[in-house]
């Protein structure tokens, strides 16, 4: 019960560090895992139902890739905007507008499909973290790069033990 307000902790501490170094697609993702994490903590007091591991559809993938590439084009083109259109908030231009866009897209997406345990989320959760170690490296965030490079083989470890519990199932 304590992961959920260490969280939410988590969630405006990163916030603000995104803030900070201009990855405004990873700050408004913040703002995403902040309200999935008031939902999930409580739906997780009052719903315990087990639900099952399940596959994606050959046409639930091309929803999820289509719905990857035009919300990545999308918000990326919004966040390279920001310092345009909101100077007073956003001085500085956004760095990796459309990188940071896909982590976050691909983030909101993978949460989806996890909400749904579905299998697939493991393979977006895996795409995020490779991303994100590099664009942490680059922006000189070496805490998140480790981070992620751990939330890499917990997602690795996650897809492995899923696709054994589907295989027996």
């Amino acid at each position: 019960m304590l992961t959920w307000p260490t969280g939410i902790v988590n969630e405006v501490a990163l916030a603000i560090l995104f803030y900070q170094v201009q990855l405004y697609a990873d700050m408004f993702l913040q703002v995403f895992f902040f309200v999935v994490t008031i939902f999930g903590w409580y739906h997780w007091k009052s719903n315990r139902a087990d639900v099952p591991i399940t596959r994606l559809s050959a046409k639930g993938i091309k929803w999820y890739i289509i719905s990857q590439v035009i919300g990545t084009i999308i918000l990326g083109t919004v966040i390279q905007q920001l310092h345009i259109w909101l100077p007073v908030y956003f001085p500085v231009p956004a760095a990796y507008a459309y990188v940071d866009s896909f982590v976050t897209v691909a983030s909101i997406l993978a949460t989806l499909l996890l909400a749904k345990k579905q299998l697939e989320n493991w393979i977006f959760w895996i795409i995020v973290d490779i991303i994100s170690v590099g664009l942490y490296l680059v922006k000189g965030i070496n805490f998140l790069s480790i981070e992620y490079a751990i939330f890499l083989g917990l997602a690795s470890w996650g897809l492995w033990q899923w696709r054994k519990k589907l295989r027996y199932a």
